[in-house]
């Protein structure tokens, strides 16, 4: 069909919306409430045209497009109505904008200043609700909320936990969970992917800045940094850098540079996964255990199981995550062998993901002291160091510290969903034949579809298995575990749609091509180097030998496993 927008005819397929046509032509129409690929709402008004023939204006990303309509997206009716929604809006927002989090990445300040909003036009009763800070993970501030509902869509239809909604109505609405409840006694699983979608400075990361620059500043304290391998093609978007830029070199000279004592690679603790989540499939594969395995090193996966679905748990891999790992093996391995008391070392990871703040106060990880004792986002990291008047564009590549900054190909892929079955089909055919697979990439479970499905066959034994990103993806393989039903050996899970690439600490905004970049350049980092199977890591054989023994031993379980407990809700 032929519609005109601001004079020109473009053609439009049934069921588009007047904002579907005018961004596919680059014709700009402000949003705040819209987001790709989800029912449309309406509710912000932000983006409202003129069409012939209506009396009002009408919002472009909820109205139909119909044979001739005519529009105008940009009139000085339209503008008008624009400017005085967003005065309206920064008229019931706290004017705090210097020292908000979001400064100078707001989509409400951006409105603001481009459609000249120079003063406080109108004054009167503002929304006043406490802040949610009992999270150990998000922070929630309802009088920064523009009620726009992106993170009770992403909440409910891509996550499927629903554990915020919108109450009340008209000047009292706002945004909460069940019963005015916390964050913290919600079903909420802390991946952030709320954040990711808020506009504004309404849902934040619990910061962990403090505690890192305390312990930095401590001489009494050892302060030694992990860093995740979807970390290394993020970082460097909060400094102006191209989507998927590798600045792992500059990560690493920054941490030292902040004042950190040694940087280890949480990928060399993805590697150790590897090993012992390998053994662990061929172990029930033979012995006869809960089968399909279901992967652990999701924390905001292992909430929503442990909600929603308890009694799936025996599934679950007893297999900490890298991060854990990682910080399992520095306070006693490497405190032992560097004869340094386990009790001075602080641990920081720097982490793509919210949740990972919540997995590192979990009781159950920890032998004797926490594996983890404070994490940063990336958006964190990004803060300390320019705090540190660091000039991140001008830093020389530096390495990571022996011997747990050894790592392989297998372990940077964990960044991106698929990774992690990509890595233990990898060494579980080493483990079960002696011998490398002949083509180690597999491409079946590769890419950001939330659902991949691949038949593995090694030697006589044929594995059906499937990679899972964004929760709402799951339940069906859960509901046929359940009856019984499945066919699957091996599953696994990530919360976030695309993997720990698009986690609830990335840089903001998130976008979907910037998440196809870093995911193209964990592949490129696979690929570049040396050895690429997660039993090929030198230091690893090494820390068997000297510490562990053999995977799933007696020491690997009491350091590197753990268990899970209910949470469900009654």
């Amino acid at each position: 069909m032929i519609v005109t927008i601001n004079g020109k005819e473009l053609w439009a397929n049934p069921g588009d919306t007047i904002l579907n046509v005018a961004q596919r032509e680059g014709i700009k129409i402000p949003t705040l409430c819209y987001l790709k690929g989800f029912t449309p709402t309406g509710s912000c008004r932000i983006c409202v045209v003129e069409v012939e023939g209506q009396r009002n204006l009408v919002p472009s990303c909820a109205q139909p497009v119909t044979e001739g309509m005519r529009v105008l997206t940009n009139s000085t009716k339209v503008r008008r109505a624009r400017k005085t929604i967003i005065e309206l809006l920064i008229a019931n927002h706290p004017q705090d904008c210097l020292v908000c989090v979001r400064n100078g990445n707001c989509e409400l300040q951006d409105l603001a200043s481009e459609y000249g909003v120079r003063d406080y036009r109108y004054t009167g009763e503002r929304r006043m609700n406490k802040k949610d800070i009992a999270s150990p993970s998000i922070e929630r501030d309802p009088n920064k909320c523009i009620l726009c509902g992106r993170c009770v869509r992403v909440c409910h239809e891509t996550q499927n936990v629903g554990a915020i909604d919108l109450a009340r109505r008209g000047f009292s609405s706002y945004v909460t969970p069940a019963m005015d409840s916390s964050l913290n006694t919600s079903p909420c699983v802390y991946c952030g992917q709320c954040i990711t979608v808020c506009p504004v400075g309404a849902l934040t990361e619990k910061s962990h800045e403090k505690l890192v620059w305390e312990a930095i500043n401590d001489p009494n304290r050892i302060v030694i940094a992990q860093t995740a391998p979807s970390v290394r093609v993020a970082l460097g978007e909060e400094f102006g850098m191209e989507p998927g830029s590798i600045v792992t070199g500059k990560m690493t000279a920054a941490l030292r540079r902040m004042g950190v004592d040694m940087v280890f690679d949480t990928n060399f603790g993805a590697d150790l996964t590897i090993m012992e989540e390998g053994a662990e499939l061929i172990s029930r594969l033979k012995n006869g255990g809960k089968i399909p395995l279901l992967t652990s090193c999701s924390p905001g996966w292992v909430k929503y199981v442990e909600t929603f679905y308890p009694d799936l748990l025996e599934h679950v891999s007893t297999c900490k995550s890298p991060q854990e790992m990682t910080g399992a093996i520095i306070k006693s391995f490497y405190a032992q062998k560097m004869n340094i008391d386990p009790a001075k070392i602080f641990v920081v990871s720097v982490m793509p993901c919210t949740a990972k703040k919540f997995e590192s106060q979990r009781p159950e990880l920890g032998f004797n002291y926490p594996d983890v004792d404070a994490v940063l986002t990336t958006r964190e990291m990004a803060r300390m160091i320019k705090n540190s008047g660091i000039d991140f564009h001008k830093l020389p590549d530096d390495h990571f510290d022996d011997p747990l900054g050894e790592s392989t190909g297998a372990g940077a892929i964990f960044g991106a969903t698929g990774g992690v079955m990509e890595a233990a089909l990898r060494t579980a055919h080493f483990f079960l034949t002696g011998k490398e697979m002949n083509d180690i990439e597999f491409s079946p479970i590769r890419g950001l579809d939330g659902v991949r499905r691949a038949t593995v066959f090694i030697n006589d034994i044929e594995l059906h298995v499937a990679a899972v990103s964004g929760l709402k993806n799951i339940d069906s393989f859960l509901d046929d575990i359940r009856s019984g039903k499945s066919e699957f050996a091996f599953i696994e899970v990530m919360a976030c749609p695309g993997g720990c690439i698009n986690g609830g600490g990335q840089p903001l905004p998130a976008d979907p091509e910037k998440v196809k970049k870093r995911a193209e350049a964990i592949y490129e980092i696979d690929r570049a180097t040396a050895r690429r199977c997660s039993h090929q890591n030198s230091s690893i054989q090494k820390l068997y030998q000297e510490f562990l023994g053999e995977p799933n031993s007696h020491k690997s379980h009491e350091l590197l496993h753990t268990h899970f407990v209910s949470r469900e809700i009654q």
